[in-house]
This record gives structure tokens, C-alpha cells and sequence, in this order.
């Protein structure tokens, strides 16, 4: 039987938050889109009954897998989640084959149609699909899901009711159905407007107790409140300012993309970043400076920073599963910067100053003020709230061997959402090893095949500081790498 952590509703939130609403909003737009994709690489193909009844659990344990998001016809009260009573796991649970000779490849190029492709906003926010027909008897299990949900590390808890910690598990029970809520817009609207005098006399009495609560503090200390005004907002503009001039080799956007994959033994990356006196995400985020240095240098193109945006997660064991608890550090990426255990080091002190920032959570403040804003003005400001070129996620899963039907999980990949940016890149570390996929804009990387090369390249640098580990292409042939980038001289790198 599983030892992961059960997940009750209880815990979760009727309402949809300021920023998961306009994640919600984003979900019509492919300019906005926003949701997130992994696809796990299983070591057979499960059976299939099994599977779906794995899903079918799942979502009587975790409503969120059951519940769609009901918006009232007039803006009287938030979103909210409920249980969708026409609920159909069929539609949600689905599968598919590929034809030979059944590549991660192809499974990826699945992954980006998927990911292009709108969740419908009528049901629960995701889909499960399992891929058969990969060589070696393997299967992969492609899963969808809108960042109105949850985030990264949320969905990591909210998944878990899916695993076991061995192949052939004894039976389990059965979990009770959840109650459905047949909720329309218009009864929505109506408990707002009938709730609207208590709370707009509540949200006056709290404004005016603050305000009695600030007048108070200034009175009794007028310098120092004044300071922490003026302290919070130039931190404001430290965390949402920009850090660095955007890369001209990255600057287009587009709606086409694609992603590339390696993978690297968690052992080894563990030790080059101690071998640097620095983090695992340190390291990785080093790796990924090297990869785009040997672009720039191989494009002819240069640069020594570029903004790079960092997910800090501030979920705390007391938040439910459900949700968005995440805030962004805009880094100056030291790509101009050629030894890799420089690159550590400065990482590392740019990210040990800005996660200590007073305002770090600025996007989540201004959430419920741009949720006001018409959707054509949301995406104009699409991935320029934080201005970064490149975004780079790190997504720990689960440390020991996990199964699903009978199917081992071998490896894990994920596929973060582009919002404006040219690059999205996601480590995700699980069972023994760390997965590094980079999904761009194809617009703004050009060349894939010299792409695949950089990143290989890029994190063997840093590999390099621990000893004899190398990163292993997954989503590309070792033939496709015979031809090294160009160094900076010009030169072939041998």
C-alpha cells in the first residue's frame, strides 16, 4: 500500500485567488496559456483497466481532479471551484499510440501539441494520456494540467494519491464518491449580490481599522514607518525592475515551440555543486548559463547577461495542494562569465540577496489589482511583470522508487508554460536522477539541433566539477552531437 501523503478537500479553497484567476483568464489565449506538462517515461505498459481505475481513485481523493471552476455572470463574487456533476473521466483519461520506432521524441512533439493546445474551461482543468507503443515495451504517461490549479511543487502533493512505493500493491478501498454541486453563473452572481452589504461593511471596517492601526503607528513612530514605506517600495522595484538587457538573439516570439531533454545522476550534480561551494539548483541554473553562452557564441552574438526569471516556492506545510504559492527572483544570468564554478558563486549570491527581499511576493500583492484589467491589456503584459528572457523552474518529486498500475516510473519531464518568455526550462529531480528540459519559442532559438548541442555541452562544464559525470541526451541521438558548438575564438570545441 502507498506511504505517500493522502490529500483531503477539507483543506482546500472554494475561491479562486487574485492570481489564479487571471492563470484561469490566461487558459483562452494562446499568448497567455499557462499550463503545465509532464510526461513520466514508464519502464512497461500498464494494464489499462488498472490505470484508469489509478485516475479514478485519485480524483474521489483529491476534488480538484473533479471539480470545475464556475464564474458568476456579473463580477459579484470570485470564481469558485466546485464538483462538476457531469463529471466524465473518460474524457479526462485517455490513450494513444505512437508509431514506430516509439522515441521520447515523438512523445515530446505529442507533449507540444497538447501544451499549445486550450484545457476546456467547462470541466476540471486536466488530462491524463497514456502513450504506448514506445521501444522496449515501454509506455509514458502524459499528464495536463492548468496552472490555475496548482503550481509545480503543489501538484507534486496533489499527484500523489496516483503512486505506490512497489509493483504489486494489495488491494485498496474504494474512496466514496464526491458530492456533485450543480452551481450556474447566474446562482453564483445572486450569492454575491445577496452577500454584497456584509461584505462591503466588513472589507469598510477593516480598511478602517488598518488605517486607525497605520495612523497610530505613525504617530507613536513617524520616521520608521515612513522608512519601511519607502524601504518596501524600492524593494518592489529591485524584485519586478529589470536586471539585465534582453538577449537580441532571443528576442522574437512566436506560437510554435519545442522542447529538448537530458538527463543527469542526481549523484553527480550533487557533487559539482558542492565541489563549487553551492546548491543543486545553484548548479543547474550554472549549467543552463553555460548552454546559453555557447548558443550566443556559436550565433556570433556575445552577450554577458541576460534576465532570467526563478520560481521561489512559498508553499509552507500548512498550505493546501490546490493553488498558486510562488513568487519570481529576476536574476542577471552570468552567461558571459566561461568557468562554471564562477558562475556558482555568483548565482548563488544573486539568489541568497534577492530571495531576501522585503517585497519578493509583489506579483502575488498586485494580483488582485491586475485581475481588474481587459484580457487584450493582460497580454500585453505577458511575461514583462517579471521581464526575463528565460524562466527556470526546479521541481523536486519523490527521492525513492514509485510505481502506477504495475508500471515503474523511470524518469520524469516536465513542460513549463511560455508566457511571453522565449525560453522555459524545468529540472525535475526523482528516483536517482535529474531531468532538464528546455521548451522555447521557436522563433527565438533557431537552430535545434546546435541548441541540443549547447545544452549537453553547457552542463557538462559544470558536471565536469565533481568528477567523471556527463549529462546523457534524452530527447535527442549521441549522433546529433558529434558536431560541438563553436567556442568563443570561433574555433570547433573538441
Amino acid at each position: 500500500m502507498t506511504d505517500l501523503p493522502d490529500l483531503d478537500a477539507a483543506g482546500l479553497p472554494e475561491e479562486l485567488s487574485a492570481l489564479d484567476q487571471i492563470l484561469h483568464r490566461g487558459e483562452a489565449n494562446p499568448r497567455t496559456r499557462s499550463g503545465i506538462m509532464t510526461l513520466e517515461l514508464l519502464d512497461t505498459t500498464p494494464d489499462w483497466g488498472l490505470f484508469r481505475d489509478r485516475f479514478e481513485h485519485a480524483s474521489r481523493k483529491v476534488l480538484r481532479l473533479r471539480q470545475k471552476v464556475v464564474s458568476p455572470t456579473l463580477p459579484t463574487v470570485a470564481p469558485r471551484w466546485v464538483v462538476d456533476p457531469d463529471f466524465n473521466l473518460d474524457y479526462h483519461v485517455r490513450r494513444l499510440r505512437v508509431p514506430e520506432p516509439g522515441t521520447l521524441r515523438q512523445v515530446l512533439d505529442l507533449a507540444e501539441v497538447a501544451a499549445q493546445s486550450p484545457l476546456d474551461i467547462s470541466r476540471p482543468l486536466w488530462t491524463a494520456t497514456l502513450v504506448e507503443g514506445l521501444a522496449d515495451g515501454r509506455a509514458a504517461l502524459m499528464v495536463h494540467l492548468s496552472h490555475a490549479v496548482t503550481d509545480g511543487v503543489g501538484g507534486v502533493e496533489m499527484f500523489a494519491n496516483l503512486y505506490d512505493l512497489e509493483r504489486e500493491p494489495p488491494p485498496q478501498e474504494v474512496p466514496p464518491l464526491p458530492i456533485p454541486q450543480d452551481l450556474s453563473p447566474n446562482d453564483l452572481m445572486r450569492q454575491g449580490i445577496n452577500r454584497l452589504p456584509s461584505t462591503v461593511l466588513g472589507r469598510v471596517r477593516g480598511v478602517l481599522a488598518g488605517a486607525a492601526h497605520v495612523v497610530g503607528e505613525v504617530v507613536r513612530d513617524p520616521v520608521s514607518r515612513m522608512g519601511d514605506v519607502v524601504e518596501y517600495a524600492m524593494s518592489g522595484a529591485r524584485v519586478v525592475g529589470p536586471v539585465a538587457e534582453p538577449s537580441p538573439v532571443l528576442r522574437r516570439r512566436s506560437l510554435s515551440s519545442r522542447s529538448e531533454s537530458i538527463d543527469i545522476e542526481f549523484g553527480d550534480i550533487h557533487r559539482a555543486a558542492k565541489a563549487a561551494g553551492g546548491s543543486i539548483n545553484d548548479a543547474y541554473l550554472a549549467g543552463l548559463c553555460g548552454a546559453l553562452r555557447l548558443y550566443h557564441h556559436a550565433k556570433g552574438v556575445p552577450i554577458d547577461a541576460l534576465p532570467m526569471a526563478v520560481p521561489v516556492n512559498l508553499r509552507s506545510d500548512a498550505d493546501p495542494a490546490g493553488g498558486n504559492r510562488f513568487a519570481g527572483v529576476n536574476l542577471a544570468a552570468p552567461i558571459g562569465l566561461t568557468d562554471p564554478q564562477v558562475r556558482i558563486k555568483n548565482i548563488r549570491s544573486q539568489m541568497t540577496t534577492k530571495r531576501e527581499e522585503r517585497a519578493i511576493d509583489m506579483v502575488g500583492a498586485i494580483a488582485p489589482v491586475l485581475g481588474l484589467l481587459p484580457d487584450s491589456v493582460l497580454e500585453s503584459m505577458a511575461g514583462s511583470i517579471v521581464n526575463s528572457d528565460v524562466q527556470a523552474s526546479n521541481v523536486p518529486v519523490y527521492a525513492g522508487d514509485t510505481f502506477i498500475a504495475g508500471a515503474k516510473i523511470l524518469r520524469q519531464y516536465g513542460l513549463g508554460p511560455l508566457p511571453g518568455v522565449a525560453m522555459m526550462v524545468v529540472l525535475i529531480s526523482r528516483s536517482g536522477y535529474c531531468t532538464i528540459t528546455t521548451r522555447y519559442d521557436r522563433a527565438a532559438i533557431t537552430e535545434p539541433d546546435l541548441w541540443a548541442r549547447c545544452l549537453l555541452k553547457g552542463f557538462d562544464e559544470v558536471l565536469a566539477l565533481g568528477g567523471d559525470g556527463r549529462a546523457v541526451p534524452a530527447s535527442f541521438p549521441h549522433s546529433a552531437i558529434s558536431s560541438s558548438p563553436a567556442s568563443p575564438n570561433g574555433s570547433t570545441s573538441q
